[in-house]
């Protein structure tokens, strides 16, 4: 029996799918209301929220194996304390559940974020952390932090293991995540900038999880990308696919400053989320690359989905399921 936590997220319905077709028995929490994903129906559903200790207890009965793929991402410096409630106390709690139930192995979705990703001088690899100087976000700090909650998990005898995927790229709600960033491309949003990150296919994603999940390997973190590109090749890449407008706009770094600050005062009248903040104009600037060789040695004969396969069938799964 295998229990996911954020099963309605990108990765989260992807993982049961996959779950599912390989014949497992899955559990997987809800709040208030069961999620609309595919294979729902074949789903055992267990009420409950990981910052109840005793709901989660209650789910992990009969449990061998748990992904924690529930968080919340979050650039906006108002939802402080809702990341911190929710990625690290979230966290431990899964962490002291596993312990309490004897769970065989925790696979704990972390992110880049969590290395700190501000940096330009050197490839980021899983020896690095998050720290003041090198990361800009909230967001960062508590996934770093949360992953401190799987160390003392492990530190006491839990097996598990850790991943830390770039932006990750699918068919998922694009009003929510990351992929709003096909609903952008898809209006035909005229800026772009020369920032670099790393891009990742949720199935690459969740492939890695599941060989990860069933090997022997322990006590370690991945990083998950598959290809490093500007956001400008990404967005091009989109509109091509849709046959829509490619961005044509630059954003210099002293424009977006301009931005985000309207955008702050914006939300302090509407009470709405800005469209940029401070920490993603800085971001969308930054020229990171990711060193993601770690995961081929581990797993040897893993590979990566060329992004350009990847858009190609993502769009075609988009225009499907919003009738574009």
């Amino acid at each position: 029996m295998i229990l996911v936590t954020g099963a309605s997220g990108l990765v989260g319905s992807h993982l049961v799918k996959v779950l599912i077709n390989q014949g497992q028995q899955v559990k997987a929490l809800y709040r208030s209301a069961i999620p609309r994903i595919e294979y729902a129906d074949k789903v055992q559903w267990v009420q409950g929220d990981i910052l109840d200790i005793i709901s989660l207890e209650e789910a992990m009965q009969d449990v061998q194996q748990v992904y924690h793929c529930a968080a919340i991402v979050s650039f906006n410096p108002k939802q402080k304390q809702q990341l911190h409630h929710t990625n690290i106390e979230g966290t431990a709690n899964i962490v002291n559940a596993c312990l309490n139930s004897g769970i065989e192995k925790l696979l704990f979705v972390s992110s880049v974020a969590a290395l700190g990703r501000m940096r330009e001088d050197q490839p980021i690899n899983e020896t690095m952390n998050w720290t003041e100087k090198t990361s800009n976000s909230e967001y960062g700090k508590s996934k770093y932090l949360a992953e401190m909650e799987v160390w003392r998990g492990i530190g006491e005898g839990l097996n598990a293991v850790i991943i830390n995927p770039v932006i990750i790229l699918g068919a998922g709600d694009w009003e929510n995540g990351s992929s709003g960033i096909f609903k952008t491309a898809y209006k035909e949003f005229p800026w772009y900038t020369e920032g670099v990150t790393g891009f990742v296919d949720v199935v690459d994603v969740v492939e890695a999880m599941v060989q990860l999940m069933q090997s022997d390997i322990s006590a370690q973190r991945f990083i998950i990308s598959a290809e490093d590109l500007t956001y400008r090749e990404l967005f091009t890449a989109i509109a091509e696919q849709f046959g829509k407008k490619p961005p044509h706009k630059k954003v210099t770094p002293f424009l977006a400053a301009i931005v985000w600050r309207i955008e702050a005062i914006k939300g302090r009248f509407t009470g709405k989320n800005p469209l940029l903040t401070k920490e993603t104009a800085q971001t969308a600037q930054a020229k990171v690359h990711f060193n993601n060789s770690k995961l081929k040695q581990y797993l040897p004969a893993f590979q990566y989905t060329p992004i350009s396969t990847s858009l190609q069938r993502i769009c075609a799964d988009l225009q499907k399921k919003y009738n574009l």
